[in-house]
């Protein structure tokens, strides 16, 4: 297997090879740029500070997404509008129509030069919406594929979105290279108009904010007392979507399993209850209640407390484009156990930051959890390995970066209309 060190290397020298040409600081200066999203809370939780970044290298950022009590937020960003557009996640003619016309008309009025979408319907409907516009560079970075779980005509037409997606757009980014060798294999887009920004992810990790040293050992034990768990048991994180392809089913029945052999651990779920993802089978608040040591967090904005308690993160997902929560989680020097799966298998690297069990497999899972929770010395090995590679390709600066550069590259080679 190779080691951590190698393979981040190995990164290093291909993502040094792959940089774009310098870029005037003034490249984006009065650019008109519209990140386009479905919901705002996938915007605050995943892109604050890549536009924070975007809007600081003088463009003119204007944030298009639905509402919520999220949007307090994106406003409060410095230099940056916020337009309101409700973009259904689920397949709804009326709302999706009405949906399109507002992003046309969006785009026609506002002149916009760049529209960069993210979330699968937002990405549809913007790629639309700005080809009729005339909007001249259109951008979409896939996140991670819906339909790869789904059967029959859902299934056919969300997958047929994503190949419209590919044909509309100006380029496209996957946010890993196991996404983009998916996709390319699949017949979804080509190769040639298909990247990853960096060595992958949506914008990488905030270095600073997701940093154990941050925490005193007096807030790690108020953390802990206001969950009411004892000092030494050992905890199990699992931060996201509460749903049933982010692999909570099987990662109840595993810590049940857990706890049939008499296991101190505690299971902490950071996240909202999802009953709009498409999915059958949806997630209860009884059903973890009924299991005993399982605590709900709810949504936080400050995941990474909870993390700096966490011995393991658990993402057992169905699918996954990358796994933000991953590389935030080895920021903080905890390793994962997830799916083998493209997007987790960029995000961890087996044996080495963490492990890697097949889909949908509990007793593989609960048998990785108990091996990390009974070897102590092979746990801290992995988080530190983590936090190395973490840090070395993944930081959000660095991704951020990149991406601006992308912008600016573009831009010049386009040119203003």
């Amino acid at each position: 297997m190779e080691t951590v060190e190698a393979m981040t290397s190995t990164m290093a020298d291909k993502s040094e090879t792959q940089q774009p040409p310098v870029v005037p600081l003034d490249a984006l200066l009065n650019v008109r740029v519209a990140r386009v999203s479905t919901v705002a809370f996938f915007v605050v939780s995943q892109l604050k500070r890549q536009i924070e970044l975007l809007s600081a290298s003088g463009a003119q950022v204007t944030v298009v997404t639905g509402g919520g009590s999220e949007m307090a937020s994106l406003e409060a960003i410095p230099g940056i509008n916020c337009v309101t557009i409700d973009i259904p996640r689920s397949i709804s003619p009326w709302r999706d129509l009405l949906a399109l016309l507002r992003l046309y008309l969006f785009f026609r009025r506002g002149h916009i030069d760049i529209a960069h979408s993210t979330t699968p319907k937002a990405g549809l409907l913007t790629a639309i919406a700005a080809f009729l516009a005339g909007v001249p560079i259109r951008l979409h970075t896939f996140t991670g594929q819906p339909w790869v779980n789904m059967k029959g005509v859902r299934r056919s037409l969300i997958r047929g979105g994503d190949r419209l997606i590919g044909k509309l757009n100006t380029r496209c980014y996957a946010d890993s290279e196991g996404q983009r060798q998916f996709l390319v294999e699949q017949g979804i887009i080509d190769d040639k108009q298909l990247f990853v920004i960096g060595a992958g992810s949506l914008a990488g990790v905030d270095g600073e904010r997701f940093n154990p040293a941050r925490f005193s050992n007096e807030e790690l034990i108020a953390t802990r007392q206001t969950l009411d768990i004892p000092e030494n048991a050992p905890v199990i994180l699992f931060v996201g979507r509460i749903t049933a392809d982010k692999g909570v089913h099987e990662l109840l029945e595993a810590f049940r399993e857990i706890k049939a052999r008499q296991s101190r651990a505690h299971l902490v779920f950071v996240g909202r209850f999802d009953s709009d993802s498409g999915i059958k089978g949806e997630i209860c608040q009884d059903k973890i209640d009924s299991i005993r040591d399982t605590h709900i967090v709810g949504h936080t904005e400050c995941p990474e407390a909870y993390m700096a308690i966490a011995d393991i993160l658990c993402l057992p997902s169905y699918r996954e484009g990358f796994g933000t929560v991953v590389i935030e989680a080895a920021a903080m020097e905890v390793p994962t156990v997830g799916s083998d799966i493209y997007g987790l298998a960029d995000a961890v690297v087996n044996g080495e930051t963490g492990i890697l069990v097949p889909p949908r497999d509990s007793a593989a899972l609960a048998r990785a959890m108990s091996i990390l929770l009974a070897d102590e010395e092979q746990r801290v090995k992995m988080g530190c390995a983590a936090r190395q590679r973490s840090r070395m390709l993944f930081d959000a600066n660095l991704i951020n970066g990149q991406l601006i550069e992308e912008y600016g590259n573009f831009f010049c080679s386009v040119g203003k209309p």
